[in-house]
This record gives C-alpha cells, sequence and structure tokens, in this order.
C-alpha cells in the first residue's frame, strides 16, 4: 500500500526558520546537546519544534531504536531511546533520514519530546547582551 504524500499549503503550513538561540537539552544532569544552531519547525495546530544539529549532539548518549513512524508531510521517522535513562528516555528522540523535499532542511537534525526531557532555550540577544 503506497503512502500518500501531501505538500503543505494554506490548510496545513510548515515552515522552517533558522535560529541562533542557545538550546540547551538535558536528561537529568546529563546535557545531551548544546546549539546556536537549530531549526525551529511551526506546523499547524502543533506547537513549535526545534530541531537540533546532530553535529550538535553527544550521539553516545543515543540508541538507535526499532521504532519508526510516518508523517504525510515530512516522510518517515526514526527514533532513538536516551540511553542514561531508561525511565522516559525510550523513543524520546526523532529525526526523518529522507525528508520530504518541502521540509529538507531538517535532515541530519533531532528533535526531543519535550514532557522527556529538558529543553532550555537562552535567547540569542539575551546571551550577547550578558557576555
Amino acid at each position: 500500500m503506497a503512502r500518500e504524500m501531501k505538500l503543505p499549503g494554506p490548510d496545513h503550513q510548515i515552515s522552517i526558520t533558522p535560529s541562533r538561540d542557545r538550546v540547551l537539552v538535558r536528561s537529568g544532569e546529563t546535557t545531551i546537546a548544546d546549539s546556536r544552531s537549530t531549526l525551529v519547525l511551526r506546523e499547524t495546530n502543533y506547537p513549535p519544534v526545534r530541531y537540533v544539529p546532530l553535529a550538535d549532539v553527544d550521539r553516545s548518549l543515543l540508541a538507535l531504536s526499532d521504532l519508526t513512524t510516518y508523517c504525510p508531510y515530512k516522510g518517515d521517522a526514526s527514533y532513538y531511546s536516551i540511553v542514561p535513562d531508561s525511565e522516559s528516555g525510550t523513543d524520546a528522540v526523532w529525526f526523518y533520514d529522507q525528508p520530504y523535499a518541502a521540509v529538507a532542511p531538517i535532515k541530519d537534525h533531532i528533535a526531543f519530546y519535550p514532557d522527556r526531557v529538558e529543553i532550555v532555550v537562552h535567547a540569542s540577544d539575551t546571551l550577547e547582551k550578558s557576555t
């Protein structure tokens, strides 16, 4: 059975904006990611999602999961579990290895479920003033 691919449009909008905000992602006391080059994906009916470049992630703390899901706007999603956090870290991270063209910038980025990790965002203008 073929999967239906949908394009973002007036009824289902998706935008991707680069951000220079500093984003820290922690599981307990462990920092999983520290980035100043995230992408903010905004999608109709969903809260904004920070996509963190893989280069800014400590991948030694992640284990590839068997879980996969499908989004008709983005493609096939794969998941990681957070190794040090077996309680809430299972399948807590997702990524699109081959995202559809409409969301191509999220390739080589991962996103975290905010109810499973702590995501701290420091606005770039705030950091520049305090430095």
